[in-house]
């Protein structure tokens, strides 16, 4: 029998739950494209994502999906047959270099683990070696929300740096953007981009691009420049070249209530929530383990994302995520790539609180239960008694 009626919950990584504020503030009629209303709303829209991206350099706005955001960034500064360094940890930044080769770019790529994060070090040696300075860009994500990786943005610069190497560094923030510290400038980004569906809890559709001096010189100079993701186009005053046509309007009416609401939460107390969650779903996670059929697909601690959780299963993952899904009314995360058939992935990002993560890893305890799934018995407990102990200091 099915208790899964009332509130669907998605505990999958992407789109993520909207808030009814958000929903709220799409239901409103059309505006004239050129109105009052959308030129202070796009140039609203601007300022905060740089307050997001934590940066004073340009930020873009696009009708779009992550995918796009991702051409919009590559066309912007690159030029055909222009070498690229893509760092692997998932699925994610593979993808990204596949684009990047079909645009007519050189794409190497340095070889990682589906089951850690990239390494600095390998980073730092392979552009030691591009004494010509060939690689023209170095392209990562900060969460591979296939593998759930989480990289360290900031060590990556370091090896940048510390092989004197003048390559455009460029970082997908699609899981990470309102889910953990991004700081494009103390961390040395020249372009990072990200998308509406995650941590900024708006529906599907907006993507997101900001770069800074280095990155728009590059542009100066790239040939890969197409006109409806061109920077030069949307920097132009007039509205309507901001958008290369007419604005998505109530995507952008959405994304206002919901960096309002970012914002007015404070991006610290928002990354904090996150990291306490995901916390606190590692702790149930690792009492389940205990029964030896499933673990955790990244190793180390450090480098488990705070936005999603993949989790290796000895056996089908459907008949977690089906039950769940079925008789529970939550949606959790199918594995992709290479881990298709190997694991299902618990997502604690957005717009989430602690009975909603707790919840859903309910819907997770109750079906390895009922599917006979060998699983340490109180994962739901410890992932209670770990908010209860740290959630308390942080209200205090």
């Amino acid at each position: 029998m099915s208790i899964a009626n009332g509130r669907v919950l998605l505990a999958m990584p992407g789109p993520t739950n909207i808030p009814d504020r958000v929903l709220q503030a799409m239901m409103r009629p059309a505006e004239e494209l050129a109105s009052k209303t959308i030129v202070d709303l796009t140039e609203t829209l601007l300022a905060d994502l740089k307050a997001v991206f934590r940066t004073p350099g340009e930020t873009f706005l696009y009708a779009a999906n992550g995918h796009g955001g991702w051409e919009a960034a590559l066309t912007n500064v690159l030029s055909r047959g222009d070498k690229v360094l893509v760092l692997a940890s998932g699925r994610f930044a593979i993808g990204w270099g596949e684009m990047a080769r079909f645009m007519g770019a050189d794409v190497e790529v340095l070889a990682g683990s589906w089951r850690a994060a990239v390494d600095p070090a390998a980073v730092e040696e392979r552009l030691r070696q591009d004494r010509d300075h060939a690689i023209k860009a170095v392209l990562t994500v900060q969460i591979d929300t296939a593998s759930g990786v989480v990289n360290d943005i900031q060590a990556i610069r370091r090896a940048i740096d510390a092989a004197s190497h003048p390559a455009l560094y460029m970082v997908d923030g699609v899981a990470a953007l309102g889910c953990m510290p991004f700081d494009m400038d103390a961390f040395g980004v020249d372009v990072a981009m990200s998308a509406s569906q995650k941590g900024l809890m708006t529906p599907p559709g907006l993507a997101f691009v900001a770069a800074n001096g280095k990155a728009l010189h590059a542009h100066r100079q790239a040939t890969m420049r197409t006109p409806y993701w061109d920077w030069t186009a949307r920097m132009d005053p007039l509205l309507y070249m901001k958008h290369c046509g007419t604005p998505p309007e109530h995507l952008m009416f959405g994304l206002r209530a919901a960096l309002d609401m970012i914002l007015a939460e404070r991006l610290e107390a928002v990354w904090q929530r996150h990291a306490l969650l995901a916390a606190a779903t590692q702790a149930a996670m690792s009492k389940w383990a205990e029964g030896q059929a499933l673990s955790f697909n990244v190793v180390e601690p450090s480098q488990r994302a705070p936005s999603v959780t993949t989790i290796l299963v000895d056996g089908d993952p459907a008949e977690v995520t089906d039950y769940a899904r079925e008789v529970c009314g939550v949606t959790l995360g199918l594995a992709i790539g290479d881990l298709t058939g190997k694991a299902f992935r618990i997502a604690h990002m957005g717009h989430v609180n602690a009975p909603m993560v707790l919840g859903s890893l309910s819907a997770v305890e109750m079906a390895l239960q009922a599917k006979g799934i060998p699983h340490g018995e109180g994962g739901v407990a410890a992932a209670i008694a770990y908010l209860g102990a740290n959630a308390r200091e942080v209200a205090a």
